[in-house]
C-alpha cells in the first residue's frame, strides 16, 4: 500500500489516533502533548468516548440500512464516530468541513474503497443530522 505523506497532518488524524489507542488500551491514559489544536484534538477525542453509546444510536437509527456497526471494520467505525460526535456537537463547524478533513484524514488509514463508502455514509447521516446547512 502506497504511504500518503502530509506535511501539516490534519488534527482529525490525531483524533482518530487517540481514540482507536484508548478503545484498544481502555486503562491507558490519554496525553495530549502540546499542539496548536490541542483544545480541538481533546475536546472531540473525549467528547466522542463519552458519547459512544448516543452516536451509536444516532448512526443505527439513521443508517440502519446502510450499515451494519458489528461488521465494520474498526478504524471505519472510530473514523464514523468521531464525525458524527462533530456533526451532532461542533456547530461551528460547516458539515462540508467536517466530511472533507475526515475524508482527507481518513486517507492515511482505509483504502480507497472504505473512503468511498465513508463519504457516502458521511453524507447521508450529515443531511438528516444537519438539514439546514
Amino acid at each position: 500500500m502506497e504511504q500518503k505523506k502530509f506535511r501539516n497532518p490534519s488534527p482529525r488524524i490525531k483524533v482518530i489516533q487517540k481514540i482507536y489507542n484508548s478503545l484498544m488500551n481502555p486503562n491507558s491514559e490519554i496525553n495530549y502533548p502540546k499542539n496548536r489544536y490541542k483544545k480541538f484534538i481533546k475536546d472531540v477525542v473525549s467528547g466522542t468516548l463519552e458519547r459512544l453509546d448516543l452516536i451509536e444510536e444516532t448512526i443505527i437509527n439513521n443508517l440502519k440500512n446502510d450499515i451494519d456497526l458489528k461488521k465494520t471494520d474498526k478504524i471505519l467505525k472510530i473514523i464514523l464516530f468521531a464525525a458524527v460526535f462533530e456533526l451532532l456537537f461542533k456547530h461551528n463547524n460547516p458539515k462540508k468541513v467536517i466530511i472533507n478533513e475526515y475524508l482527507h484524514a481518513s486517507e492515511y488509514f482505509l483504502e480507497k474503497v472504505q473512503i468511498g463508502y465513508l463519504n457516502a455514509i458521511l453524507d447521508k447521516i450529515s443531511k438528516v443530522l444537519r438539514k439546514g446547512e
